[in-house]
């Protein structure tokens, strides 16, 4: 049985970010829908690592090793993946990093580094990526926004700030590039089990704070991130625009 409103089969999506956590499981699961994946990052270990997990389980996999800060670098590697791998037809913009510290004593190192990595390089790969899909007249575009693009905790207020920017681009987005095809939305993960997340999941106060104030009680599994991507992916959401799915357990929805 197929479900031609989820399936994948022949397209080609570049994931940032996607040589472990959130962006792997991405990219393993749209493959798993049939999509050839471009696996991104600037750690060519880690990159060949990922993709050879995926092509040893079938799936077709390529290595993407550029820079998504970089806004030349963005555009050059999203050409050439153009001339030698074929159309881009789903980009999910994942790359982000996180730092915390007090906002008085926040270094101002650290929040161009969040703003660059966050937030300008949606932007660098978004528009890089967008400019074949217009002439195409079709595309998806993902962005990997959080619950903290409507909620704040002490110490990351920069963090905060970057993944508002992401939804109200991501709107931005939509609002330019509808007209050409393009369907531009994005994915707000809750607290999920990551590497980068790892020391806060091993924290007993901080987990015990999250499986009360999530009304699911629980750490969120990477996994169940790949339902909305493969939505959003795909011709089921051909006319859904501009919109951000929170997928936190309820976190948003409760007070």
């Amino acid at each position: 049985m197929t479900f031609p409103l989820f399936d994948l089969t022949g397209k080609l999506a570049l994931i940032t970010g996607s040589s472990q956590g959130i962006g792997l499981a991405l990219a393993q699961g749209l493959a798993e829908h049939g999509a050839a994946v471009i696996i991104n990052g600037r750690d060519p270990k880690k990159v060949d690592a990922a993709m050879a997990m995926l092509t040893q389980k079938g799936h077709t996999a390529y290595a993407a090793n550029f820079d998504v800060t970089d806004a030349q670098a963005a555009k050059a590697a999203v050409d050439a993946i153009e001339r030698e791998r074929g159309a881009i037809d789903i980009l999910i913009n994942n790359a982000g990093m996180q730092f915390r510290a007090p906002l008085e004593d926040f270094p101002q190192d650290k929040w161009q580094l969040l703003l660059e990595t966050n937030i300008s390089s949606v932007f660098y790969v978004g528009q890089a990526v967008a400019r074949h899909m217009i002439a195409r007249k079709r595309g998806k575009i993902i962005n990997i926004a959080s619950v903290q693009s409507e909620l704040a905790r002490p110490s990351i207020a920069p963090y905060t700030a970057t993944k508002g920017a992401v939804r109200n681009l991501t709107r931005g987005m939509a609002t330019d590039w509808a007209k050409y095809g393009l369907q531009v939305n994005a994915i707000a993960p809750g607290y999920f089990k990551t590497p980068l997340n790892q020391a806060l999941v091993d924290n007993p106060e901080f987990t015990g704070w999250l499986e009360k104030r999530t009304p699911a009680g629980r750490w969120g599994n990477v996994e169940e991130l790949v339902g909305a991507a493969v939505y959003l992916s795909g011709d089921a959401s051909s006319f859904v625009n501009g919109q951000v799915l929170h997928v936190d357990g309820g976190m948003t929805a409760s007070v």
